[in-house]
């Protein structure tokens, strides 16, 4: 625990490495020791619930302080940790913000959207510095957290468990607070065990561990007989893997084609004893370092990006898909949120739905019909996708319209996807070609767009759609009368509509079902 201070060096150092930060590093070191010294933010909660709060990033360089009025609030509550974070966003890109803040100028406004279901905290800074400082300072430190390897992911989860399990903050480890901790990392063990272990460890006599006492407490808990054995099996006497052993290893258990080339490599690069590594060999140390790196990942690398064939039409995939994708919650009470879809969108989902029932003002709305949920704009959902469709993925999103609106609210819809989507949306099939759907890596270009016959004839009483070139926001009206269908005609319908918004254009689709 005492190792606190010099990981935060250690984690400044890295910032001064190019190859972790290309970015001008005098300004990096300025925005940590801003964060590091704290400043005064304004928390807003709503239209007149917004407080100045001081914040401040602690020492370990892992966690959020936050100032708190509350009277019980235990100090626990008052941190969050920066692994906790999903994003930083600039200016009024959350739902709160939107609210809450659009009077406020933007370059003032940031947020912190959590990986989990708490809501975004939305600040306001005292200055264009201060939330550059902020922004950037974080954004720096979460890259930092996600370009760490295996094992430093590792051993950062246990710092962060350790800082959890010290209550006094002694930077010292009690037995109690060790149990503490070992239930942090799921490791169970029973209290005749754990006290022998601890009291094994105390090489100091005091009945607390440190440092390289808590480090060995964790080690003797953590041995894996089976990894020892693995080990045993193709190390020497004297316990060192040669080179060649490794390279039957690689080949026998990993199954690995490469293992001639890939042995001196792995020695080299994960090897902490040097006499081993000038003879080429490893001892149990590296074997395990090798095993919790990304070269010991049982998930092959070159699956990290699309590898499968995506020519195909788009109906002969399965498609990750969200089902009432406004909810933040529950679908009876739970409230609905534009931020629903910014979650989704970014963790790769290609599917959403929305819907849609008349508003106030003329405004469409969407919220779980008939239910106590929450409701939002359909405008703002529509601008939310815009922005954040592809984030995370190239590939199309499709966007599942359950309508219940009027035919009036039908033309507001059809204005803002028109107006909001504008050249992102595609009316028409790509070449006119009705037979199937395109393939994910078609060329989504409006030069392959071609106007003429919108609808496709299902039955007697389907409308038809007229010959010639209707603008956009006219075939997008005729399609969303369709989609509505009520009472007889419903059950005459045999149409798919749905939306596509691939990278940087979209489209929207109008066929039958294939």
């Amino acid at each position: 625990m005492k190792e606190a201070s010099n990981q935060n060096r250690s984690f400044v150092d890295d910032i001064d490495k190019e190859e972790t930060f290309p970015l001008n590093l005098e300004d990096t070191r300025d925005d940590l020791k801003f964060l590091l010294k704290g400043s005064q933010l304004i928390k807003v909660k709503s239209g007149s619930w917004q407080k100045q709060r001081f914040y401040k990033l602690q020492e370990d360089c892992k966690t959020i302080w936050q100032e708190s009025k509350k009277m019980l609030r235990t100090p626990e509550s008052q941190t969050f940790s920066i692994e906790d974070i999903r994003d930083v966003r600039s200016g009024h890109k959350t739902e709160g913000m939107e609210k809450y803040a659009k009077n406020i100028p933007e370059h003032l406004c940031f947020s912190i959207v959590f990986k989990d279901q708490r809501k975004n905290l939305d600040l306001i800074a005292n200055s264009e510095d201060d939330a550059n400082h902020w922004i950037t300072g974080l954004g720096k430190i979460i890259a930092h957290s996600n370009s760490m390897n295996q094992k430093q992911k590792l051993q950062h989860w246990i710092h962060s468990c350790l800082r959890k399990a010290d209550k006094n903050k002694d930077n010292k480890m009690s037995l109690k607070e060790l149990k503490n901790f070992l239930k942090e990392v799921n490791i169970e063990v029973n209290d005749y065990h754990a006290k022998k272990i601890f009291q094994h460890c105390d090489k100091s006599k005091t009945e607390a561990l440190e440092d390289e006492e808590i480090e060995e407490f964790y080690k003797i808990l953590t041995e894996r007989k089976e990894i020892d054995n693995i080990f045993q099996k193709y190390a020497d006497a004297e316990g060192f893997m040669s080179c060649q052993n490794l390279v039957r290893f690689l080949y026998e258990t990993q199954q690995e084609e490469d293992a001639v080339v890939a042995a001196p490599a792995l020695i080299q690069r994960y090897e902490p004893n040097e006499r081993a590594k000038r003879g080429n060999a490893m001892t149990k140390d590296g074997f395990l370092m090798y095993l919790l790196s990304e070269d010991g990942n049982i998930f092959n690398p070159s699956h990290s990006k699309v590898y499968q064939d995506m020519t195909q039409p788009l109906s002969h995939y399965l498609v990750s898909s969200s089902h009432n994708t406004y909810l933040m919650e529950d679908q009876l009470t739970g409230p609905s949120s534009t931020e629903a879809y910014i979650r989704a969108l970014t963790k790769g989902c290609r599917c959403v739905e929305l819907d849609c029932w008349d508003g106030p003002n003329s405004e469409p709305v969407i919220y779980h019909g008939y239910t106590l949920t929450s409701k939002i704009l359909f405008s703002d959902v529509i601008k939310a996708i815009k922005n954040y469709a592809f984030k995370t993925s190239p590939y199309p999103v499709i966007i599942s319209l359950e309508n219940h609106c009027s035919l009036d609210q039908q033309k507001v819809m059809a204005q803002h996807m028109t107006t909001i989507l504008q050249d992102m949306l595609l009316v028409v099939p790509i070449d006119g070609n009705r037979s199937h759907f395109p393939s994910p890596e078609v060329r989504w270009d409006r030069r392959h767009l071609l106007p003429g016959l919108l609808g496709h004839q299902v039955g007697e009483n389907t409308p038809r759609l007229e010959k010639g070139a209707p603008t956009e926001e006219q075939s997008l009206l005729r399609v969303l009368a369709v989609i509505r269908g009520e009472g007889k005609r419903k059950e005459l319908l045999n149409i798919s509509s749905i939306f596509f918004l691939p990278l940087p254009f979209s489209l929207f689709w109008f066929s039958p079902f294939v």
